[in-house]
């Protein structure tokens, strides 16, 4: 058996349209996604947990759509008038609901976009009805967007985030382990994102490849199968 060879690299992960694997638990969205530029009102809301692939989802139509990718709690009044060329990506919205001067930039942006004819994409998680936005002027315009929703991971979706998350690493297990993880992990997104972190850093510090005995050491379920 050929040894598994683990180096603390950089994570690189692959956000191509071909990387992006599709599953009754995106379709919707990514079907929605596509639509553009023909999106109702020119803006989208993709929605979705944690991990659910909204920022691969976001890279593939920026590519598509030659759109810049910035984050809301970044956002100032100042940087507004450079963005709106071009259509505009703003990710984790549910993150400044605390923070309302970008609130307030992303309400500027969101009007100057739609103004100039460009396309507007915001994610965050869960609805916007929970992302706790204050300003009542945004909150409505948000209100008013199409949502496409990225669902909790069923069987085939899960399986190939973690081959995804795996690969992202440089790292690639059997398959049977992919199957054992899936079958002994909290089933979610973000469990999965750290199990790997977690296989992967536990594997270079024993210098060990990650077979079904790792896995275990790390999920504490006993050496019986």
């Amino acid at each position: 058996m050929a040894e598994q060879l683990n180096f603390d690299l950089p994570v690189r992960a692959a956000l191509g349209r071909d990387d992006f694997y599709v599953s009754p638990a995106n379709a919707m969205a990514l079907g929605l996604v596509d639509l553009w530029p023909n999106w109702a009102g020119g803006k989208l809301v993709l929605s979705g947990p944690q991990g659910a692939g909204k920022t691969h989802l976001t890279h593939v139509w920026a590519a598509m759509a030659d759109a810049h990718i910035v984050t809301a709690s970044g956002l100032t009044k100042e940087v507004v008038p450079a963005l709106i060329k071009k259509p505009v990506a703003v990710e984790d919205v549910h993150l400044i609901s605390d923070n309302p001067d970008a609130q307030t930039a992303l309400f500027h942006l969101h009007n100057m976009i739609l103004a100039e004819g460009k396309t507007l994409l915001l994610t965050g998680v869960g609805a916007p009805l929970q992302w706790g936005l204050t300003l009542p002027d945004l909150l409505s315009r948000v209100q008013g967007t199409t949502i496409a929703t990225l669902e909790q991971p069923d069987d085939i979706l899960l399986m190939a985030v973690m081959a995804k998350q795996f690969v992202d690493r440089q790292l690639t297990p059997p398959p049977d382990v992919l199957t054992y993880i899936a079958k002994n992990m909290n089933r979610s997104f973000v469990d999965t994102i750290h199990v790997v972190a977690a296989l992967d850093h536990l594997s270079m510090a024993q210098k060990r490849p990650i077979t079904k005995a790792l896995v275990k050491q790390l999920l504490g379920n006993p050496d019986n199968s």
